[in-house]
């Protein structure tokens, strides 16, 4: 079982800036995550986004935002569970919390900070006969492992920034061209992420098909071969090791609305007029999972709600000690480091 201080559901900005709250006042972070990287939808859906309402940055990518808040968050050395949701809490006698992931990775603390964003993403999935037979037996909705696709026969669909992404990174190091399937010869993502397909396509890199769709899968135990249909050509049969429909995610509030919070309209009710705690002492929500009257959906404010929240656990972990405000201006971070 990993202990911890404060259990955080949800690794996108507000959850990485709580870790860094956090750390200012010597706790330590343990953070679940159901996408397995940090960032959230910033990081899974539109990395090259611009922001223009983080204090500081007339503008800044969305990637770039989560690389930035990730080396803000590193001198405090948090944990990560990474490519899990978050399944069940459960109270103790003791007041603490254990949080179980959908793999049964168990993660003890007194205190729990959910900062979901949306809630958990869900792959949209396309609509093809026995698609769900090959789930994780060579039809995969994330790139956990990159290196899994190395050298394999792999056929990537979808038109944004994640289907582009990966397919560029693994016709760059792989020896094995990479089939990248898009409906229209329009895509959504970055510019250069377009440039970059076609610039490999001309090196036999990627096998590029357009108003294109795969509509069959076929296999015994595992995914063997797939059903590509061109506009104007005929249905074409491809043998491939792997079949990634990158079409992004989906948010739901998923299992978090079975634990017992307070739900309106698909979010969880918090005291806003304190810290952010929830209708269970000891839990949180912070960022857009949270609502209350007057609720904005902007980063800058889940920083602010989970830098009161923050406050609330120290409380919580510290009964007998009384926190004394210090500023980063003087102590700077190295001040403010735990010892683990």
């Amino acid at each position: 079982m990993i202990k911890t201080d404060i259990i955080i559901i949800g690794a996108g900005p507000v959850g990485l800036f709580t870790i860094f709250e956090a750390g200012l006042m010597k706790l330590h972070c343990h953070v679940i995550d159901a996408i397995p990287q940090i960032g959230g939808q910033l990081k899974e859906i539109y990395p090259k986004k611009p922001i223009y309402d983080i204090p500081g940055f007339p503008s800044v990518l969305a990637g770039d935002l989560i690389d930035n808040l990730e080396q803000q968050v590193a001198p405090f050395q948090p944990g990560f569970t990474l490519g899990e949701r978050a399944e069940t809490i459960e109270k103790q006698e003791d007041g603490s919390f254990v949080v179980t992931t959908i793999e049964g990775t168990e993660h003890h603390a007194p205190t729990v900070i959910i900062a979901g964003g949306l809630g958990s993403f869900e792959p949209r999935k396309p609509i093809v006969d026995g698609l769900t037979n090959f789930e994780k037996k060579g039809i995969e909705y994330m790139v956990r492992e990159p290196e899994t696709f190395l050298n394999k026969k792999v056929f990537i669909s979808g038109g944004g920034d994640s289907a582009l992404d990966w397919a560029v990174y693994i016709a760059e190091n792989s020896t094995v061209p990479v089939g990248l399937v898009h409906r229209s010869d329009m895509f959504r993502a970055h510019k250069d992420s377009v440039e970059k397909v076609y610039q490999l396509q001309n090196e036999g890199k990627i096998d590029l098909y357009t108003h294109a769709e795969i509509n069959k899968v076929n296999g015994n135990e595992t995914l063997e071969s797939i059903e590509l249909h061109q506009k104007n050509r005929a249905p074409k049969t491809i043998d491939v090791d792997y079949w990634l429909p990158l079409f992004g995610l989906s948010p739901k509030l998923g299992p978090i609305g079975n634990w017992g919070l307070d739900i309106e309209k698909n979010a969880i009710k918090v005291n806003h007029a304190l810290d952010y705690e929830t209708n269970i002492p000891g839990v949180f929500a912070v960022g857009d999972v949270n609502t209350y009257p007057g609720k904005l959906k902007l980063i800058l404010c889940g920083f602010h709600e989970a830098t009161l929240a923050v406050q609330t656990c120290y409380k919580i972990i510290n009964p007998d000690k009384k926190f004394t405000m210090k500023y980063t201006t003087v102590q700077g971070v190295k001040g403010f480091e735990k010892v683990l």
